[in-house]
């Protein structure tokens, strides 16, 4: 279980790109916000991550890199990210050991679907502290943002 204050687990997935590579420690000196989302073009995680896309200038005046995190392949985020316009990187976690780390990942998921991340939030500092996490059980909950954006301009 992740705890307020201690050191983020690092990691290093691949984007939606397939061919560049994301590792948490290198983005020290910004605030990150993890997104841990079950799947892509389901209906919650679309308003879930179209609400962050929409909304990204409030991350960006934040000092803030988002970063969308699921078991779905590179190339299935690739073809979501293409076709929902987001503008902050997808990264595949399909080996499922990021979710894992963080403690957000389902046994089953629907009933018979093994390893689905769960919808969870984290927001790591500029030394990569935790500050913020939030890890839901019920996948058509909601992070709580404004708690969010409340400790990214804290």
């Amino acid at each position: 279980m992740i705890i307020i204050g201690q050191k983020a687990p690092d990691f290093t997935l691949h984007t939606s790109d397939k061919e560049v590579k994301i590792t948490l420690s290198e983005l020290q000196g910004k605030n990150v916000l993890l997104l841990f989302f079950p799947q892509a073009f389901t209906g919650v995680c679309t308003k879930e991550l179209c609400s962050v896309r929409d909304n990204i200038a409030q991350y960006n005046n934040a000092n803030a890199e988002v970063l969308g995190i699921s078991v779905d392949s590179p190339f299935t985020l690739a073809k979501y990210k293409e076709e929902q316009g987001l503008n902050f990187t997808l990264l595949s976690d399909f080996n499922k050991e990021v979710s894992t780390a963080y403690d957000a990942i389902y046994d089953n998921f629907i009933g018979w679907m093994k390893g689905v991340s769960k919808r969870a939030a984290f927001v790591i500092d500029k030394e990569g502290t935790v500050k913020y996490a939030e890890v839901l059980e019920s996948a058509g909950d909601l992070p709580n943002f404004e708690a969010i954006n409340a400790t990214l301009v804290s």
